[in-house]
């Protein structure tokens, strides 16, 4: 059954979500921090507003696809939020990546206005989301999973209730410690293979085909043969997720030996000015430390 959905937050990845929403039929009220982001979900069928009231008042689901904790908070609370103009009964899925403990606070708050939340963030890039095949994992009560699956499989491929509130975050976390270390593992090997004289295309191929192989090596190959670091996700944004995961560690006593090297490595991409670079880009770390220009 199609939806009214408010949608806040028309990035790089909730832009292509809210368009794929509207070409499945949802009545979409789109609305962003800053201007000039609803182009695309106007040509698409759905609907501009010009306050977080104005895209939240009418709707049975709220979305927010925001950078970070602070940023959902600010859209979340307050006599200009979400939770002061959304009807009771509405459902907000935040599909954030944010921490768990931000997840759980909504949650709460909600529930004392009548209105439900699911934590739902989601893997799969940019590419992903405009494919509309993104992985979302999400945390809450399993009947408004089940309510929300309608919308869900108009963003998602592989869609799965997680746990309660919190775990659809701490879920997403480690997804973003695996592929950091996948990420770093590539980028050396790209430069042990290339100071070897090994011809790198070649390499890459035959090691895809092998358990050496991941969606980070078939995703990435190319920006790795070309130096091509034009973001799918940037790198700015996995150091604020590794912040999360290193964060959530501490607080559970779980100990990521790897994990912390590779938030080090991300965080020291970022101070060297890499933060708006794909996070692909961690090979140029791998190349300074190696003393190689790539050539």
């Amino acid at each position: 059954m199609s939806k009214t959905i408010g949608f806040i937050g028309l990035g790089t990845m909730g832009s292509p979500m809210a368009v794929n929403l509207a070409k499945a039929g949802h009545t979409v009220h789109g609305w962003n921090r800053s201007d000039g982001r609803s182009g695309p979900l106007l040509a698409a069928g759905g609907r501009a507003a010009a306050s977080i009231r104005e895209a939240v008042r009418e709707a049975d689901v709220v979305i927010t696809m925001l950078p970070d904790s602070p940023q959902v908070e600010d859209v979340s609370y307050g006599p200009d939020g979400i939770l002061a103009h959304a009807r009771r009964g509405a459902l907000v899925i935040d599909m954030s990546t944010i921490a768990p403990r931000t997840s759980t606070e909504l949650a709460r708050k909600a529930a004392e206005q009548g209105i439900r939340v699911l934590d739902a963030p989601v893997a799969g890039g940019e590419a992903g989301a405009i494919d509309g095949v993104l992985s979302i994992m999400v945390g809450g009560e399993a009947a408004d999973f089940e309510e929300a699956k309608p919308v869900f499989e108009a963003l998602g491929r592989t869609i799965v209730h997680c746990g309660p509130h919190g775990i659809g975050q701490t879920v997403k976390a480690a997804n973003q410690l695996i592929l950091a270390v996948n990420i770093q593992a590539c980028a050396e090997a790209v430069v042990f293979l290339e100071k070897s004289g090994v011809k790198l295309e070649a390499a890459l191929d035959v090691l895809g085909g092998g358990l050496a192989g991941s969606h980070v090596l078939t995703r990435k190959k190319n920006n790795f043969l070309r130096r091509d670091y034009t973001p799918s996700f940037t790198m700015g944004l996995h150091s604020k997720d590794m912040g999360i995961v290193s964060d959530t560690a501490r607080a559970i006593g779980a100990v990521l030996p790897l994990g912390s090297i590779a938030a080090q490595l991300i965080g020291s991409a970022v101070a060297r000015g890499d933060a708006d670079l794909d996070h692909s880009a961690l090979l140029r770390g791998v190349e300074l430390l190696s003393g190689y220009d790539g050539q």
